[in-house]
């Protein structure tokens, strides 16, 4: 009986070629299932208990699983890990390390173009734009929390720690920015250069219309980061074009 099985599953089985390419195919997509599984996770339990709840919880599932996971693939792969990081990116120069994140920005920007287009292309621009804007009320906050862990940011830490985490925005890496102080209770922040406005320019394309999602994104992001920061819209696509910015917000403390 044993031999007979063992015959069957040989015929039954793939070519060691076809094996292989299976193997890594999957390797790779189940590191993907992961990441939208946890997203899953992470989108239900903002739904049953809130964002900030949920932001809470994160931080710890975050941290912990990750940890878990990096361990069990640098044992087997016998990758070298440094403060739980793999070890081979403190070998690299720092302009190597922006590089690598400067890609990562614009995967990630990439990874939010993508979706827009084929929501656009199946279902049309105000479908897309509904639910581009869905994702940045939900995402806007998290990458302010996550910065504000990143810095190890005070609870209420002002407009300073709002200057610093607008620094660490992926956006940061990607479009060009500047800070104008004006009084102690209050800044403008400016997006000088917006690669994808730029990109839909030199397309002969009209500027895409964010100012809605816009208000809602650096509001949410600055009150994550201080819940007395009021923020201010001077003025965003499709308000009429300025020659120096692109859009600009003015953040002031109550």
């Amino acid at each position: 009986m044993e031999e007979r099985e063992k015959r069957n599953d040989k015929k039954m089985g793939p070519s060691p070629k076809l094996e292989k390419e299976l193997l890594i195919r999957w390797i790779v997509d189940a590191l993907w299932r992961t990441l939208v599984h946890y997203g899953y996770w992470l989108k239900e339990v903002e739904y049953q208990y809130g964002m900030d709840v949920a932001l809470e919880m994160e931080k710890e599932v975050g941290e912990t699983s990750l940890a878990i996971q990096l361990r069990r693939v640098a044992k087997l792969l016998n990758i070298e890990l440094q403060n739980g990081m793999p070890a081979a990116l403190y070998r690299l120069e720092g302009k190597e390390l922006e590089e690598l994140l400067d890609t990562l920005c614009l995967n990630w920007l990439a990874n939010d173009g993508i979706w827009f287009q084929a929501v656009e292309k199946k279902f049309g621009i105000l479908d897309a734009k509904r639910c581009n804007d869905t994702c940045w009320i939900r995402f806007s906050p998290y990458e302010a929390y996550r910065i504000k862990t990143l810095l190890d940011l005070p609870k209420q830490g002002g407009l300073e720690a709002l200057k610093k985490a607008l620094q660490l925005r992926l956006y940061a890496r990607i479009n060009k920015q500047e800070i104008v102080e004006e009084k102690s209770d209050s800044f403008v922040f400016r997006m000088i250069d917006c690669r994808v406005q730029a990109s839909r320019r030199l397309k002969g394309l009209e500027d895409y219309p964010c100012k809605s999602i816009g208000i809602v994104e650096y509001r949410t992001f600055a009150g994550t980061i201080d819940s007395r920061i009021q923020t201010e819209c001077l003025g965003c696509p499709p308000d009429p074009p300025r020659p120096d910015w692109y859009c600009a917000w003015r953040f002031s403390l109550r």
